[in-house]
């Protein structure tokens, strides 16, 4: 049987270029050469595409903190052919071939990338890919978004404050005013659209507050203000399924950090290491509580109409209340993030987990669904 041609995309133009390097390494580990023929396609930070790397040892030697190197070679898809070609650096015009291609495995997280506008591209181009389309993919980007289609689907959420660029310049009293009017000290700042915790301060009183509207706007102009909810932080995997069946969640998982840590699980904690936490799958909760979580996940993937996998993050309060925390149409990929340990504790291993996100795009249809 021939192989799939599979064309892996990675780095891309946001704060979390480097996270989606670790990433592609990391599939790029595990993936089936016997069964793939991959062919890698790197964005820069400039936007730039280049032709990329197969070898996740030279992926991985750039260091967390790299980035995509220079390359005289740019390439450019072929619109209608399901075609990559490398435009050559001599300036004749000439396009070289690179790869035609069955499936694209989009490796990139946040802005650019997990947005809605890399989904768009292939859309247009009638490329099957894996991961969630366009819709699904800019709502679960932006944070108020988000709730705006939770609260459509009845989904409960953690309260909010929406801070526009414009609305901070014109009424800054104003928004001090709407949150100690609505939610309640310790709040969260965050961008509206980034991932990996960038740009997320917590803020204990007051006085912090401009400082970290104006840290987070340096990420996102549009920003959340959050109540600080006490409650756990549980996750839950969802994955596609086949023929028009209900998707499947995995077992949930929590990260806990260790009894000597301070804080919260914020961008240094998940990429940086030093920091002593657990990853309990699956999570200490009651039966009944479980099964809700589930439910609530479950139903989230279908409000958003996504498609192959989402993390559905929840707040689970002492009393058992569950609200949506985020939902992450790309979330964390490599071989040790929660979302695929907790596919792997349900016994669908890594190696395995790829195969099934890659038939699952090649099973649905392109275009209009």
């Amino acid at each position: 049987m021939s192989k799939i041609r599979l064309a892996l995309v990675y780095g891309g133009m946001s704060g979390e270029h480097s996270v989606s390097l670790v990433t592609a390494a990391s599939v790029m580990r595990a993936i089936d050469r016997d069964r793939y023929e991959l062919t890698a396609i790197a964005i820069r930070k400039d936007g730039s595409w280049v032709p990329g790397t197969t070898d996740p040892d030279e992926l991985e030697a750039h260091g967390f903190g790299g980035e995509v190197p220079e390359n005289d070679r740019q390439i450019v898809l072929g619109m209608k052919d399901r075609t990559f070609y490398v435009v050559p650096a001599d300036g004749s015009g000439r396009l070289e071939k690179l790869a035609e291609v069955d499936v694209v495995f989009p490796l990139l997280h946040g802005p650019f990338g997990e947005d809605g506008t890399i989904q768009g591209m292939f859309e247009m181009a009638r490329i099957p890919y894996v991961g969630c389309g366009v819709f699904a993919s800019a709502a679960g980007m932006d944070k108020h978004v988000m709730k705006l289609v939770l609260d459509g689907a009845g989904i409960p959420y953690a309260p909010y404050v929406l801070v526009t660029r414009r609305r901070w310049e014109r009424d800054p009293d104003g928004v001090h005013a709407e949150v100690a009017e609505n939610l309640a000290y310790p709040v969260f700042v965050k961008p509206a659209r980034a991932g990996s915790s960038i740009g997320v301060s917590k803020v204990e009183a007051p006085e912090g507050l401009a400082a970290a509207i104006e840290e987070a706007q340096k990420v996102d102009p549009k920003v959340l203000v959050e109540t600080g909810i006490d409650a756990r932080e549980i996750e839950c995997a969802v994955l596609g399924s086949h023929g028009g069946e209900r998707p499947r969640a995995a077992y949930l998982g929590e990260i806990v950090l260790g009894e000597n840590e301070a804080g919260w699980y914020d961008y240094s904690n998940k990429y940086l290491g030093g920091t002593e936490l657990t990853l309990r799958i699956p999570a200490e909760i009651d039966p009944p509580v479980g099964k809700k979580m589930h439910e609530i996940a479950l139903a989230v993937f279908e409000a958003f109409e996504c498609e192959g996998l989402t993390r559905v993050d929840m707040f689970l309060a002492p009393d058992g209340t569950v609200m949506v925390n985020e939902l992450n149409t790309m979330p964390g990929f490599t071989a040790v993030s929660m979302y695929p340990k907790m596919w792997e504790k349900a016994n669908l291993p890594y190696p395995k987990l790829i195969d099934e996100l890659v038939a699952l795009a090649l099973e649905r249809p392109t275009g209009i669904r």
